[in-house]
């Protein structure tokens, strides 16, 4: 999928859990639909000890630094390492001069190797069904989609410039703008990988390589609450149709939470890792026309407060 960052250096070569989560299977709900409280949490060690593995460097074995560091650090990000190792693309994505630089373009990379797990052939039929890696223990696996319409269609719902520059790439260009729920839910998770995936090595960023990756996962959480507003608005029919699929219910809920949480875990290094709108861009989305969208798409009554991983 093509993308284009804030900063122009970062052109795309290409176009859980210690809380334990019910699967849509298995999701635990009383008879008039209400959900159990549960919260998104995933095993995540930021301050862990890799001064050695960075001491002992070598670009050749740029990968096993990844899978290494990773392993200490963030088991999820390990795991798509290793899932990914065979890809022939991933080299294109790092930087291999230094530590620093490959911890650099790691947002980058681990964004990038999201889509190629999440859209390859045997997971993902394109406008179908969607396969997402959520973490190094729960993926959700062919999840109904049912088609949509072009997510362009939610711009007359965004009135202020806080995403203008995604907002130009993703929805007014004519092919991105032209992709439907398929291409909400991808980016959205890919973003969600990328995110940790800059957060857990944030103090050896130097550089503007990662300087967005709060602003790739809040917009397009945006996106997601406006294109359910939209369906339910004006496609009555589509709107019932993903309403009535509980995989998808369930995992725009886990997406929704999954948000917060590495948000929340971002936010000491803010500064680096986001622009001055990440707050505003946030604010936009618990307004209370998106978390009710999100609320009655879903059947959860989510957390406002300060445990917005968390469902009520």
């Amino acid at each position: 999928m093509r993308r284009e960052y804030r900063i122009s250096v970062l052109t795309a070569c290409l176009v859980l859990s210690l809380t334990p989560f019910p699967v849509a299977t298995a999701q635990t709900t009383s008879d008039a639909g209400v959900r159990a409280p549960f919260c998104y949490e995933e095993p995540v060690q930021p301050k862990a000890d890799v001064s050695d593995i960075k001491a002992t460097f070598q670009s050749s074995k740029w990968l096993q630094t990844i899978q290494a560091v990773y392993k200490r650090r963030w088991p999820s990000g390990e795991g798509l390492a290793i899932a990914q190792a065979k890809d022939k693309y991933f080299s294109q994505f790092v930087t291999k001069t230094s530590f620093n630089a490959l911890a650099e373009s790691l947002m980058v990379a681990i964004h990038e190797e999201t889509h190629m797990w999440d859209l390859d052939p045997s997971r993902t039929s394109w406008d179908v069904y969607y396969s997402a890696w959520i973490n190094a223990s729960r993926k959700a696996m062919k999840v109904p989609l049912h088609g949509g319409f072009p997510r362009r269609e939610i711009l007359p719902l965004i009135t202020d410039d806080l995403t203008s520059s995604m907002d130009d790439i993703y929805l007014r260009d004519s092919q991105q703008g032209a992709y439907r729920l398929q291409g909400v839910v991808a980016e959205l998770n890919a973003g969600l990988m990328g995110l940790p995936a800059a957060t857990v090595v944030a103090e050896y960023i130097q550089g503007v390589g990662a300087s967005n990756s709060r602003d790739i996962a809040a917009t397009n959480l945006r996106y997601l609450q406006l294109y359910l507003r939209v369906a339910k608005a004006r496609y009555p029919d589509y709107w019932t149709k993903i309403k009535n699929q509980p995989e998808l219910r369930e995992l725009v809920l886990v997406e929704f939470l999954r948000t917060a949480y590495w948000l929340d875990q971002s936010a000491p290094y803010a500064a680096k890792l986001g622009s001055a709108d990440v707050a505003a861009i946030v604010a936009k989305n618990y307004a209370p026309e998106n978390i009710a969208i999100i609320e009655e798409f879903t059947g959860a009554k989510v957390n406002t407060g300060s445990a917005r991983n968390c469902t009520l």
